[in-house]
Formats: structure tokens, sequence, C-alpha cells
């Protein structure tokens, strides 16, 4: 059976040590990297299946190395690891790519089962994405799912992973109430006080790429979700 592979970037070398061993012992294939500026040609070289990124790393910081994945695979899982506490820290992760974020000093067992999840929730989804989904009709926009990609007469625009994925869930749910809670569990796999602050700055971005034409609204429907108008 092939090993799941974990690009773990972490630049504290004893606790880095310790991590790694430990997830080797549960059958994982680990390359650790310590010097932020080094991890995206070693993510382009080894392939991981999930990255664990450090925050805090010398020359290249974890926010912009999960912004230069994201480039390379928008799809790929990204875990933060941080020593930060604040919420906006947590926000920031999330609106940079990642999906999830744990807070240090952690536990093994607590980072393999968020390791396990993340990877059944990608799974998951890649398997229901197996077809190209059709293009929406959104107004004056044309959605295009599968090229990640908003167009509006010979303008286009590209969309993040995580864009497309809250754009095409409004679509399939267009002039109805889709609850906010769906939403969560759908694309983050968790209804937490992060992600549900990340989907809040989702929204205000699909609202401001739609602008441009008044017979399309997202509605905030408070303490329920939201309602997704458009006349295509």
């Amino acid at each position: 059976m092939q090993k799941t592979k974990i690009l773990y970037v972490e630049d504290e070398l004893f606790l880095g040590k310790i991590v790694k061993e430990s997830l080797e012992s549960r059958n994982y294939e680990v390359s650790m990297i310590a010097d932020g500026k080094l991890a995206v040609a070693a993510f382009s070289q080894f392939k991981p299946d999930i990255c664990v990124l450090d925050i805090m790393l010398p020359n290249v910081d974890g926010y912009t190395l999960a912004e230069e994945i994201r480039k390379l695979d928008p799809a790929q899982p990204i875990i933060f690891l941080t020593a930060k506490t604040q919420t906006e820290d947590a926000v920031k992760g999330f609106q940079v790519g990642g999906n999830d974020y744990i807070r240090k000093p952690f536990s093994l067992e607590e980072l393999i089962v968020r390791i396990q999840n993340l990877l059944q929730l990608t799974q998951s989804k890649a398997a229901a994405q197996t077809s190209p989904a059709a293009p929406f009709t959104i107004g004056q926009f044309e959605f295009l799912p599968h090229r990640y990609e908003l167009r509006r007469g010979e303008q286009s625009r590209k969309l993040s992973h995580r864009e497309t994925e809250l754009l095409t869930i409004l679509c399939e749910n267009r002039n109805f109430t889709v609850a906010r809670k769906d939403i969560l569990m759908r694309v983050w796999g968790d209804d937490s006080f992060f992600n549900s602050r990340n989907l809040d700055v989702y929204i205000t971005k699909l609202r401001d790429y739609l602008r441009e034409d008044p017979g399309v609204q997202i509605n905030t429907i408070k303490g329920v979700g939201y309602h997704f108008l458009t006349e295509g």
C-alpha cells in the first residue's frame, strides 16, 4: 500500500525531528524542510498528498509559502502550525489557502486526526469532481467551475479553489436559501468560528466579483445562511 506523503516545513529542528519520526512510525512518508525558501522546490519534487506548514519560517513565511503552493496546485490540502494566538492570524491563514490551523503546542494524536480528516475530505471532493462540472450562467456572467474561471463578455477572472467551491454551492442553490452551516461543512468540513470568519471573507469577495450585474445578489439571511438571487 502506498504511503501518504507529507511535506512538513518546520524550522524548530528538535520539534521537527520528533514529529517527523512519529509520523513515519505511523507509516507516513515525510519530507521535512527547515527553510521556507526551499519548500516550493521540495513541493514540486516530492509531490505530497498534504502539506503541514509552520507559519514562522526563515526567509519565506508559511503564509507566502501557502500562496505559492496554491498557484501550483489549487486543491492541495494545507495545515498550518503556529504559536500565534490572535484570531486575525487564523483568518489570514485561511485567506491565503490554508484548510486547517493547529496551535502549538499540539499533541501528535491531534495532528494525525487533522491530517486524516482533511485527506478524507479532499478525497471525497475529488471523487465528486471526477466529471468536469457543467458551466453555470449567472446573469451576465458565465461560471466555469472546472476551469476555476468567471467570465463576463471578453473579461475573465481566475478564481481560487475555495472561491470556486463556494460559488458552485450558491449556483446549485440559486434562488433558494442555503444554510451557513451546510456551506461550512461542505467546503471546510468544520463549522468552527475561524472557518465561519473565513466564509464571511469569501462571500465579500464573490459579491465584489459579481457587483457589475445588479441582477445578481448574494443576500445574507441573518441566523440562517445565504440566498443567491440571479436572473440567469
